[in-house]
Parts: C-alpha cells; sequence; structure tokens
C-alpha cells in the first residue's frame, strides 16, 4: 500500500517536493492550496498593478505560489535568497540542489540564456560601489518573465498530474491534528469542511500563508526562533535609471548599512522595464513589482529594505511588521502609499498634484498619495533616505526628487521553524519548506527546501 503524503502550498516549495516524491512509486501525493489553478490565476497586472481583491488573492495564492506572478527570476547561487549551505551543512549539496532546481525550471520551459555579465563590467560596477561603501552582488540568473512564468508552471503541474499527483485546489487548510503515527488536515473548500490523514504531512504554505503555521505551532508543539524581517518601501525610476546595472545583472543585488544607526538595508527583486503591484493579504494591503519579457514599461522598480531584529522581552517580528502594514493601510484608505522622494526627504506629504507633475509616471494607479513617515518608524525611514542617497552615487538618479516610493513592502520571515537537515521538525515526519517558515527568501531556495524535505521522506522509506 501507498504511503500518503500531503502537501499543504502549490508554491516553488511544495511543487518541487512532489517532484521529488513522484520519482518514487511508494507515495500516494496530495497537494493542497487556498488558490486557484495556474489557469485561472488572472489579475490586470500587466498594466496597472491594479487588484481585483479576488478572495482568495490570485497574486498570493494559487499553483506556483506567489512566485507565479512575478519576475520570475532564478537566482543560481545557494547563498542569495536563503543559506542552502547552512541548511545542507555542504556547500557541494548546496550547490547540487541549486543546479536540480535549474534543471528542473530548464526542462519546463524556461529560457536557456543566462544572465552572468562580462567579468570587466563586473569588476567595474564592484569598485564603483566600494567607492560608495556599497557591495555589489554578482549573481548569475535566468529571467523567466511574469507572462511566460505561468506557462513554465502549467507544464510542471501537467507532468505531476500525469505521474498521479492530486492538486486539490480552493482548499483552505484550518488546521493541523497529530493523531497516534499520522497527520490530520483539516480544510476549508466553498465553505465546506473536510479532513484528510497523511502519514507524512509537508508545510509549506509561502509568506501569504505564514500566519496559518503560526496558528498552529503552538497547538503543535513546533520548535521556532524568532528571526529578522525586512521592511521598506517599493522604488521607481526611470529605466535608462537602471540600464547601466542592468547590463551587468538582470537582477542586481547591492548592501548597505545606514550612517545613522548602522542598520543593514539591501535591494532586492529588480525588475527593469517593469510595473509596480499591489497586493491585498488579510487586514491589509502592500506592494511588489514583476516584469515580463514580452511587454514593456518605461520604468524600472525594486524592493529597498532595511532590516529589523527585536531582542528579548519582544521578539516577535511578524507582528510587529503587520502592525507597520495596518497603519499603512489605513492612511491610504485600503489602498498602498506613493510620495516622491523628494517630498519624503523634505518632510512633507505627496498629493496627487506633485505626483502628476513627477518625471516618473507611475506604473500602480491604485494608490494614496501621503507621507510614507507616517506609516514607517523614524528609524527605518531615516535607513531608506540615507541608503538611497548613497546609491545614488553609484546609479545617478535613483535619488532625484522625482523618484517614487510605494509602501509599504514588507517580507515576512520572521518566524523559523527548527528543522533538521532534511527539514523535518522535532514532530516526527512532519516537515516544511519554504519562504513562509522562515528556511528561504526566494524562488530557488524556496523549490531547494522542498527536494530536501522530499528526500527526508524518501530516507525514512529507504
Amino acid at each position: 500500500m501507498k504511503k500518503k503524503v500531503v502537501i499543504i502550498g502549490a508554491g516553488p516549495a511544495g511543487l518541487f517536493s512532489a517532484y521529488k516524491l513522484s520519482e518514487n512509486d511508494k507515495f500516494e501525493i496530495i497537494i493542497l492550496d487556498r488558490g486557484r489553478d495556474v489557469d485561472s490565476r488572472k489579475c490586470p497586472l500587466e498594466y496597472t498593478g491594479e487588484c481585483n481583491n479576488c478572495n482568495p488573492c490570485n497574486v498570493l495564492y494559487g499553483t506556483g505560489g506567489s512566485g507565479c506572478l512575478s519576475d520570475g527570476i532564478l537566482n543560481l547561487r545557494p547563498d542569495i535568497g536563503g543559506d542552502l549551505e547552512e541548511l545542507t551543512g555542504k556547500s557541494d549539496k548546496a550547490m547540487k540542489l541549486v543546479n536540480e532546481v535549474d534543471s528542473i525550471f530548464l526542462k519546463h520551459g524556461a529560457p536557456e540564456k543566462l544572465f552572468i555579465g562580462e567579468t570587466e563590467m563586473i569588476e567595474e560596477l564592484q569598485r564603483k560601489a566600494e567607492a560608495s561603501g556599497i557591495k555589489f552582488i554578482q549573481i548569475p540568473q535566468r529571467h523567466i518573465g511574469s507572462d511566460y512564468t505561468p506557462v513554465v508552471i502549467n507544464s510542471m503541474k501537467k507532468y505531476l498530474e500525469n505521474k498521479g499527483v492530486k492538486f486539490v485546489m480552493l482548499a483552505d487548510a484550518t488546521k493541523i491534528e497529530k493523531v497516534k503515527n499520522y497527520y490530520v488536515i483539516t480544510y476549508l473548500q466553498k465553505n465546506k469542511p473536510y479532513k484528510i490523514e497523511s502519514e507524512y504531512l509537508i508545510t509549506a504554505p509561502g509568506r501569504a500563508g505564514s500566519n496559518f503555521l503560526m496558528s498552529q505551532i503552538n497547538e503543535l508543539g513546533i520548535k521556532v526562533v524568532h528571526q529578522s524581517i525586512d521592511i521598506g518601501v517599493r522604488v521607481e525610476v526611470s529605466k535608462v535609471v537602471m540600464k547601466p546595472v542592468i547590463d551587468v545583472n538582470r537582477d542586481p543585488k547591492f548592501h548597505i548599512y545606514s550612517r545613522t544607526y548602522d542598520d543593514f538595508v539591501r535591494t532586492f527583486c529588480t525588475n527593469h522595464e517593469g510595473y509596480v503591484m499591489k497586493e491585498q493579504y488579510d487586514g491589509y494591503v502592500g506592494v511588489n513589482g514583476h516584469s515580463m519579457r514580452d511587454i514593456k514599461s518605461q520604468n524600472s522598480n525594486f524592493a529597498f529594505l532595511s532590516r529589523v531584529t527585536l531582542t528579548s522581552p519582544v521578539e516577535d517580528t511578524t507582528s510587529y511588521g503587520i502592525s507597520i502594514a495596518k497603519i499603512a493601510t489605513v492612511l491610504g484608505g485600503g489602498k498602498p502609499l506613493i510620495q516622491r522622494f523628494g517630498d519624503l526627504r523634505m518632510g512633507r506629504r505627496s498629493t496627487p498634484e506633485r505626483i502628476r507633475r513627477s518625471n516618473i509616471k507611475p506604473t500602480l494607479l491604485s494608490t494614496t498619495p501621503g507621507d510614507i513617515a507616517m506609516a514607517l518608524p523614524y528609524r527605518i525611514v531615516t535607513n531608506l533616505i540615507e541608503s538611497l542617497e548613497r546609491l545614488d552615487n553609484l546609479l545617478p538618479g535613483v535619488g532625484s526628487d522625482s523618484t517614487l516610493l510605494y509602501a509599504p513592502e514588507i517580507k515576512f520571515y520572521g518566524i523559523r521553524v527548527k528543522v533538521d537537515s532534511f527539514m523535518e521538525t522535532n514532530l516526527p515526519n512532519l516537515f516544511v519548506a519554504g519562504d513562509g517558515v522562515g528556511l528561504s527568501r526566494d524562488i530557488v531556495n524556496s523549490a531547494a527546501t522542498g527536494i530536501l524535505a522530499a528526500e527526508g521522506i524518501l530516507k525514512k522509506e529507504s
């Protein structure tokens, strides 16, 4: 009789767990996801970044996870978007996982083109960065594009279905119970409760579903540690400002330490000729970005994030980040805030008139002009202003008065589940993977942790 494996979450971690397990015919594999199938995840993101406020949100949930409608950047380094060497304890194993993830994406239609940059251009950018007190991280990358990522994900899903993997969509997991030697998962589908039993459970809910796992942690006795989160804005500039660095690296990573507080600030998720988009969470909104291969804008955008770490007696960075997001949502009337950098620097709010006369025309229209300093704490605002001014030395124009800032952009990695090298928790046969459990911060690392979880189950059944 086949052993049943239930996977909560159809994002990269969940899909790649199923992919690895499906190579063995010992398992009955079922994937539950709160969202819709990839073909039904429609949102007019390509043009305005508007959000239909779908329930569940098509941007955040569904086959492929939130990355399915994102830029589709594959960072092919084990220490970017996570730390696979730390998780596995082996550098060769870490790189092998990255290559395995890459090969599967290529098999299902990811482009062969690799953005790696010429050595002389890389060294020149590194020299300029060092002169400005900035660290530039060089990464081999593939750019799938948000218009082609669903095609790649759909190919993976069909492959898995042909291998016998069952997808249960619009299935909102609400409870996990341990009963003797198996797990009982309760989920809602069309407001009707269902239960499913499983010998093995892989929980890979993604960042948008991390609240679900947090609600189960105390009841199940899962061991966790609190860790940092990133809070900041999405920066939008003219595409010509970013082009010199895009020619070197498709999604450049810059690390900066702020002058006043010596806090860590970083760029993340650069979308050249892309669009800013709204994300609708339960009780608050956020922003993100994406870009396509066929449809281009005149702008480029990137996340600009300040690292936040809390220490005893209050260590719950996730709750802290959510409270900031809710304040920003109130100030924006349910929409993200938008502000010109010049206005933020001068301590005044942006008005609709000031946004209209800006040299940069926003790609996200569903916003409220306002004052980001009323939503983000003073320390974070100071970090962002100082670091963006420093980045302007390397990329002239990013620190201009017309540069647009959207808030809030928050990356929640505040809870990290304690796991062994195969992603197994302190509860036997309960594995976790991906961003929502604090083990990764990008598509490749998320997928790799999914493979590790599957390898843990395969090891037990060998």
